[in-house]
């Protein structure tokens, strides 16, 4: 595959990176404005202003006046686990009747056959994060993984990912119904703290049982920490309230843990305290109603507040709470609140990559990164532009010209 004639953003870092957590601030990304992108078993094998010299079994496709960038990656959703107008029988979010389970794995439970999958494809949306919902203290463990595909085990690109935590109205509200505990803020706090607890003492056992030669029982329970606790993969924390957000932040210093700060929705009240601490941020869904008492100060505006504060950010939709294809429209929202439009485009590409610990595959379009490129009419974050043509690995997942065979290439006013 030959791409030729595009409007190419690169997304890739053409200068030093600041330091983890934080955004550079800085327009960074490589822009070609008739490049070329060639593409060999999946991969990208060269990038830029190149000669048209397409090998004879190569195909071209000519994209000319079109923005060519990385595949949107969405950084915290529930496409396939909570599936659309399918009441229970479609809703695998949620193990609501016990507190701690984090040992339970999104893959098992992802439905790749979900309708989301097809709006997320025809949206440029290559990648997404996907795991369980917010009813838990602990929730189970995130996957990351491309958006196109029937088998989940051919779509991983990492997994587990991340493991779901969360603080606040969900876990008190699923469990006082129910007359368990946690009913407050202090025994969501004090369960994950023993939790973490435990755990760390069931790895420091089992190293010390390696390391002497002796047999070791695994805990099937506490197994799955173990990469939380080496620092392999964050706590993924939903945290809405400033209050919420500095819990988790405490906690997660006090075993030395990896983090992301997903929602966040009274980030923009505590931006600097964030930015000092470190932790990048995960925000949205803020293309939807405030249902709740925690997101009474939800606003487009905290993107923008947070990445000039020096946090890394991404934008969520938390599909289903704003469907998966509204990411665009959701940073473009941002941007008009606030958020520069060079850091808009990283928000949906190379900082969710980097938040969810697979930059080196996706995010950024450079040579030996995985071939996902979303072409699209124009800019994504305004309204009137659509998708021409997604790929993933390579491979042409969508192309406009197949739903809408009698429209223009430009957009009609």
């Amino acid at each position: 595959m030959y791409i030729v004639n595009g409007h190419i953003l690169t997304m890739a870092d053409t200068a030093a990176s600041a330091e983890k957590g934080t955004a550079a601030h800085t327009a960074v990304s490589a822009e070609y404005q008739a490049g070329s992108i060639r593409i060999r078993d999946g991969k990208i094998a060269e990038i830029g202003e190149i000669p048209v010299c397409p090998e004879p079994s190569e195909q071209v496709l000519d994209v000319s006046g079109a923005l060519v960038m990385p595949g949107l990656i969405e950084a915290h959703c529930h496409m396939g686990i909570t599936e659309e107008k399918k009441g229970m029988e479609g809703d695998d979010c949620n193990e609501n009747v016990e507190p701690l389970t984090p040992y339970l794995r999104a893959i098992d439970a992802i439905d790749t056959m979900d309708a989301a999958f097809d709006d997320a494809v025809r949206a440029g949306i290559t990648s997404a994060m996907i795991g369980p919902g917010s009813s838990n203290v602990v929730g189970g463990q995130f996957a990351f993984i491309k958006t196109k595909g029937r088998r989940i085990d051919d779509l991983i690109v990492k997994a587990p990912a991340a493991m779901k935590v969360a603080f606040g109205e969900n876990p008190k509200v699923n469990f006082s119904g129910i007359g368990k505990s946690p009913v407050t803020r202090m025994a969501i706090a004090s369960m994950l703290r023993e939790e973490l607890f435990l755990a760390r003492q069931y790895m420091e056992k089992k190293e010390a049982a390696e390391a002497g030669g002796e047999a070791f029982e695994p805990d099937f329970r506490k197994e799955c920490w173990i990469p939380v606790l080496k620092g392999e993969i964050p706590l993924k924390a939903h945290v809405h309230r400033a209050d919420d957000i500095l819990t988790a932040i405490r906690i997660a210093r006090e075993f030395g843990l990896q983090m992301t700060l997903d929602h966040c929705s009274e980030g923009h009240l505590i931006a600097e305290e964030l930015a000092a601490e470190g932790f990048p941020a995960i925000v949205g869904p803020d293309l939807a109603s405030r249902s709740k008492i925690e997101v009474q100060n939800m606003a487009f505006k905290t993107v923008g507040i947070l990445n000039r504060a020096g946090v890394m950010t991404a934008v969520t939709t938390d599909h289903p709470v704003s469907l998966i294809q509204s990411l665009p429209l959701c940073v473009g929202l941002a941007v008009k609140s606030g958020l520069p439009l060079e850091e808009g485009y990283r928000s949906m590409t190379i900082y969710p990559a980097k938040i969810c610990g697979v930059a080196d595959r996706v995010g950024s379009l450079e040579v030996g990164k995985d071939a996902d490129i979303a072409v699209f009419s124009g800019n994504p974050m305004e309204v009137f532009s659509y998708t021409l043509y997604t790929m993933i690995d390579g491979k042409i997942v969508y192309d406009r010209q197949k739903d809408y065979p009698d429209t223009l290439q430009e957009p009609v006013f």
